[in-house]
């Protein structure tokens, strides 16, 4: 895998936010949940990504932060189509690589309680995954590369999403 992730453990976030299916029994919240249109539910959640620096140097690992934060004061469940509920890319490669990923075709739900935010820090290790030859791992050139968080809710479609640039000299 190309990048590492790791989740912020504080008070109000969830232990695994990037995928722990917290509320697998019927909950009053997750009732509430069932009642907010999926379209609404999209919407309410923002997604914000931050790389810790602006300027790498060729090779250096990456690092940035992805917050998840739904705007309203109720729960929400957002369905993804697959067992990914969220995702990050660098320059459009799925987790800076070109290997083909194979998802589980069951559905799964990104969930949120009233107001909460998901925190999840990840580093990519500054290099491009290739596999169609042989495996390797290539240095990126010099330039602008831009970095996206989203929430998997469409294949090649993903929304709510956000971007930053990063510079690699």
């Amino acid at each position: 895998m190309a990048g590492r992730q790791r989740t912020d453990r504080r008070p109000g976030t969830a232990r695994n936010d990037a995928g722990a299916d917290r509320n697998a029994r019927y909950t009053l919240p997750s009732l509430l949940a069932a009642l907010v249109p999926v379209s609404l539910a999209r919407r309410a959640i923002s997604v914000t990504v931050t790389p810790d620096q602006t300027v790498y140097d060729r090779g250096d690992p990456v690092e940035f932060t992805v917050t998840f934060r739904n705007r309203l004061p109720v729960a929400v469940a957002v369905p993804t189509p697959h067992q990914r509920r969220w995702g990050w890319t660098v320059a459009g490669e799925l987790e800076a690589s070109d290997e083909r990923r194979y998802m589980r075709s069951q559905p799964s739900v990104f969930r949120f309680d009233g107001g909460e935010r998901k925190r999840i820090t990840v580093t990519w290790n500054g290099r491009f995954e290739r596999t169609a030859d042989r495996h390797e791992f290539v240095v990126p050139d010099p330039g602008e590369y831009e970095i996206r968080a989203f929430v998997a809710t469409r294949e090649g479609r993903y929304q709510p999403s956000d971007t930053a640039s990063i510079r690699i000299r």
